[in-house]
């Protein structure tokens, strides 16, 4: 039990009479000490404070501003929110107390706080008497309501912006919140995957008491669950087992041998005769079964992509499962990453530990880190030591996972190297690599895979930009060819119309669409003109008209 002195309610000192002089109140702004009139008995100051709260002229006869401390930055207000929320003394607030508390009455004063962890520190760093409650609640109210007329220069309006960026600032520093690195899901999935195992193993075992009446002998055939029930849903009635099946057998069983076995046994089984009705029902719960443990793998996949992405590492050091049902038990990532290593090692085994408290006895070795591979290979004698040293990774691993900006498998990879180095040096007395040299070669090691990952980025990003390009030349390309040909088409179609006219006298034209400017009208009548010159005098027109548009197209018709 940690021995800080406790916070004063409403007694007053037992020498000589204490006197609440100052009231420290924190706001967005800055930290505030407000001096109080001053009354023998602090109790005398609550009806006087409780009458004079929502008026401001009273309020300000009974509270002056003795000193106010602002904030230089919005970061040193974040930073001074988190001291006190956690219960710490700031060093700007141990700065306002000592330049502006009573020195000489310190045993004699209150100073009356709103927190009772911040009171608890101040008492014992400064020893400044702290009162929280009764009076001090009154007066936090009138102050929190008055405060902006209380200290000069501070409007309503600006307090308010102080406190919503704080707000903002603070929720954003304590959620942090990142999509990809949630552990609730963790949680979640593993809590599922042992509630699946469950249902899944008392499944089973009904199918197998179930189709066992009817095929017994195929229960000491196959043991696998799964299989078992994959083998019920396609054998349904023995008796319609023949040579044809055996293909799908060996598929399920994967074992030529196996599957000849289960076709001799159909033939020669003593189970009793079954009705359709109860084969479909067999069948019908085997699908529910198969379809199950189906899920569940997908769900292991699921569980250990996760678990690569919120804590590698840990999963890295000690397998997804275990470390999934380390953060499942502690609740969060961040409190597992909190816990000292004789904690993460009892971890799970907490009635063990409780029994062996109460009877006096041995206390366990290990709790859930006993389902590593580590401990199941390390000798009897030396299941401790190792629990203890696999412990001690497991910290440093999920701390790496929790305060790391980008998650890396790095570091989990050299922790299970430092694990394997110790079992060999329980068995062989080979001494392993310090920590500090495995450490600082992670560093190095995870340094430039992270050069590696931008290089990469930026070839991705490279190609893409070139693939961009050069589709955009392609198609400018495509559009320069394409009228290039329109142009072609055009020319030749009204050089072969100028030929034709030269060659066969007067012509008759036809147009697709309007004719073009210039042109006579008679051309989208298909009307004849009188003689060659007229015709070639409109061949001119059109002519200029359509290589300069191209949106005319002439059809010849003599």
């Amino acid at each position: 039990m940690s021995s800080q002195p406790s916070l004063r309610q409403h007694q007053p000192c037992p020498d000589k009479p204490c006197v609440l002089l100052h009231v420290l109140f924190e706001h967005a702004a800055g930290y505030a000490l407000f001096a109080l009139k001053e009354v023998e008995e602090v109790a005398l100051l609550l009806p006087q404070v409780e009458q004079s709260v929502l008026n401001i002229g009273k309020f300000h006869s009974l509270v002056r501003l003795a000193a106010f401390a602002p904030f230089k930055s919005a970061q040193s207000a974040l930073d001074n929110i988190n001291a006190v929320s956690e219960g710490v003394l700031h060093e700007d607030l141990r700065l306002l107390l000592e330049t502006h508390m009573p020195a000489k009455k310190k045993k004699a004063a209150l100073l009356g706080v709103g927190d009772a962890k911040i009171g608890a520190a101040i008492q014992e760093e400064l020893g400044y008497t702290c009162q929280t409650g009764g009076v001090v609640a009154e007066i936090m109210r009138g102050i929190r309501l008055h405060f902006h007329t209380l200290v000069k220069g501070l409007t309503a309006q600006s307090a308010s912006k102080a406190q919503l960026g704080l707000g903002h600032s603070y929720s954003r520093a304590k959620v942090k919140f990142n999509v990809n690195r949630v552990d609730n899901m963790i949680i979640q999935s593993i809590s599922l995957l042992d509630q699946l195992d469950k249902d899944i193993n008392t499944f089973a075992m009904r199918i197998r008491e179930w189709y066992g009446y009817h095929f017994p002998e195929l229960i000491k055939i196959v043991s696998d669950n799964y299989i078992y029930c994959r083998l019920a849903k396609l054998i349904g009635n023995r008796k319609e087992l023949n040579e044809e099946s055996l293909p799908g057998l060996e598929e399920i069983v994967m074992d030529s041998a196996k599957a000849q076995a289960i076709l001799d046994a159909s033939r020669s089984s003593m189970g009793m005769d079954i009705s359709p009705i109860d084969l479909i029902n067999i069948e019908s719960f085997s699908g529910r079964v198969i379809s199950l443990s189906e899920y569940r793998k997908g769900l292991q996949e699921y569980l250990r992509s996760k678990m690569g992405q919120v804590a590698p590492s840990l999963s890295a050091l000690i397998g997804e499962v275990v470390g999934a049902r380390l953060i499942s038990h502690a609740g969060s990532l961040t409190n597992l990453a909190k816990y000292p290593a004789s904690t993460v090692q009892i971890l799970g085994a907490e009635k063990a530990l409780f029994r062996a408290l109460k009877t006096r006895g041995n206390t366990p070795k290990y709790g859930l880190i006993f389902h590593s591979t580590f401990i199941g290979r390390a000798a009897a004698r030396n299941k401790g030591r190792i629990s203890r040293y696999l412990a001690n990774k497991c910290t440093i691993a999920s701390r790496i996972d929790c305060f790391s900006e980008v998650p890396t498998s790095i570091f989990g990879d050299k922790l299970r190297e430092q694990v394997e180095e110790r079992l060999a040096f329980y068995e062989t007395g080979e001494p392993p690599r310090k920590n500090l040299e495995v450490m600082k070669e992670a560093v190095v090691v995870a340094e430039l895979k992270k050069q590696q990952e931008k290089a990469k980025k930026k070839a991705k990003k490279r190609k893409q930009r070139e693939k961009r390009h050069l589709e955009a030349l392609a198609a400018a390309a495509a559009e320069e060819r394409e009228n290039s040909l329109l142009d072609t088409t055009t020319e030749t179609e009204v050089r072969g119309w100028g030929h034709h006219c030269a060659v066969h006298g007067p012509a008759r034209w036809g147009m697709s669409s309007v004719p073009p400017s210039g042109a006579d009208p008679r051309l989208a009548l298909g009307q004849r003109f009188p003689n060659s010159e007229s015709a070639h005098h409109q061949f001119k027109t059109i002519q200029t008209s359509v290589t300069s548009s191209f949106c005319h197209k002439v059809i010849i018709i003599c």
